[in-house]
This record gives C-alpha cells, structure tokens and sequence, in this order.
C-alpha cells in the first residue's frame, strides 16, 4: 500500500494523461510535461521517468509498470496491457479513466469490499477476461489470505454460481440469518461484506450481475466504473449537409441548362490530348 499523497498524484497523473492525448500530443513529449507537474516529494516521477524511456524502446507501458509491482498493483498493470493488446477493443482512454476513479477511491481511504467490487465490474463491463483478471485483482496487496482464497473462489466458480450468492454467503447478513435459524456457520470462513452488501446480494440473485453493482454504487457510494462515451455524430451534420447543398446546386444547373436549349455535354469530354497520353501510357 502507498501513502496518501502517492494516490492523488496517481489520480492527476491518469487524468492529465487522458485529457491531453486527446490534444493529439507525442506520448513522449506528454510524460515529459505531465513529470514537471507531479509533486517530487513523490515516487510517481520516477515512475513516470522508466515509463518514458520503456515507451521508447517498445512503445508500450505494460511491461515497465510489470517491472515497478512495488509502486503499480497487478490490476492496474492487467488493465494496461489490456488496453494495449493488438486488435482488442478495450480502449485505453478508457483504461487510464478506470486507473484515475480508482486512484481517486484510495486516496478518499477505499475499502476491501469496495475495491474488489469496483474491479470485478471493470472486468464484467469491458470483457477483459475473468481468469488473468481475478488473479491480478487477488494480488493486490490490500487483500489479506481470507480475501485471495475467495477471490479465487470467485475465479472457479463463476459462470457456474450466481455472483450475487457468492457474495450473500460471505456476508454478515447471512451470518445473522442463518444463527437466527439455528443453523451453523463455518467459523473458518469469516464474513468478507457488511449487512448493506448481503442485503443487496439477496435482492439481486439470479439477476443480471450489472444491476447489483448499480444498486451497490446507490446504496453504498461505491465508485461507478467509466463507460464509453457515445460517439457524436452533430459534428458531421454540418459537412455533410454542405456536401447534399453541392449536390443540389449541380442538379438546378443542369435543369436550367436543359430549360434553356439543351445540356451541353461536351464540357464534360476529355481534351483529346489527354486522351492520346493515356493511350499512350496505357501501351508503355
């Protein structure tokens, strides 16, 4: 885990990083500006100089954030790289938003459940594969054993288990109602999520998995994981109507030339010199 101050520069470094590669900015020159930015009392500069000098040598950031597993955790690594996959269509924009709300979650003092909640629906909403995922997310040093077992669990058992079960029997809710019932709890397995999440779990079983982190981010002020914006197609209204105007305005000439005696079409012939040169290249 990083201090406090590692976050919400992490935070400003992604948003920054996102915001002007859209300004069609060299990436080289980019990190260049952004390192000047970031406070130097932090370790982030010297990350952002081996990202630089990794992304001139392969063009890539993955395996130099690999490499720095003591500063960058597995997941934002994994969310990188598969950002970064040829022919994916993860986009990275994307990747350095989902990187940015969840360096902004830390730094306002994030919880287990939280984090993993937030994770998993990144890998659900942007289909990123669910085994390399889970183990990036099981290694992230905020889990302790009791959190890595489960997710791995997780990893096995999902698609086969409704997610929303996998959650409610890891839940103090279930735990009360179950001690209410006289039935036993394995005490070897302790409750990972609060009453709230247990609540929400049973409401949503044999939902889609989507409408339980919905209702979670409602009830529990759990960060929302960034969405493609959709494209906006009112910046081509305007050319597109010049090119239909063009077209009309050639179509009333063409009548008026016709009103008044005929279309002269012999505008439209090629010089015969030019003919004789096409010929000519055509033979050679």
């Amino acid at each position: 885990m990083l201090d406090h101050e590692e976050y919400i520069e992490q935070e400003y470094f992604f948003h920054i990083l996102g915001e002007r590669a859209q300004q069609k900015i060299a990436t080289q020159d980019l990190l260049k500006s952004v390192r000047e930015e970031i406070l130097a009392t932090t370790k982030l500069p010297l990350a952002i100089d081996f990202l630089a000098s990794e992304l001139n040598h392969s063009g890539v950031f993955g395996p130099a954030m690999a490499r720095l597993a003591h500063y960058f955790t597995p997941f934002q690594t994994f969310v990188v790289q598969a950002a970064e996959t040829e022919g994916g269509r993860f986009d990275f924009s994307i990747a350095l938003a989902i990187l940015e709300r969840e360096a902004h979650y830390r730094a306002a003092g994030a919880t287990r459940q939280g984090i993993f909640l937030y994770q998993f629906e990144c890998l659900c909403r942007n289909r990123m594969g669910y085994d390399r995922g889970l183990d990036a997310i099981a290694a992230d040093p905020i889990f302790d054993e009791s959190w890595r077992e489960w997710i791995q669990t997780v990893r096995r058992q999902i698609g086969l288990i409704d997610f929303a079960d996998l959650v409610y029997v890891r839940s103090e809710h279930y735990v009360e109602t179950q001690n209410r019932l006289g039935n036993p709890v394995d005490a070897s397995k302790p409750p990972l999520f609060g009453v709230k999440e247990g609540r929400i779990a049973l409401a949503n079983r044999l939902k889609d998995p989507l409408l339980l982190f919905s209702a979670l981010e409602r009830h529990l002020h759990y960060p929302t994981v960034p969405r493609p914006k959709p494209i906006d197609e009112t910046v081509m209204i305007l050319p597109t109507l010049l090119r239909r105007v063009d077209r009309l305005e050639s179509r009333l000439k063409l009548i008026e030339e016709e009103q008044k005696g005929g279309i002269d079409i012999t505008k439209f012939y090629k010089p015969q010199k030019l003919l004789d040169d096409d010929e000519d290249a055509a033979a050679k």
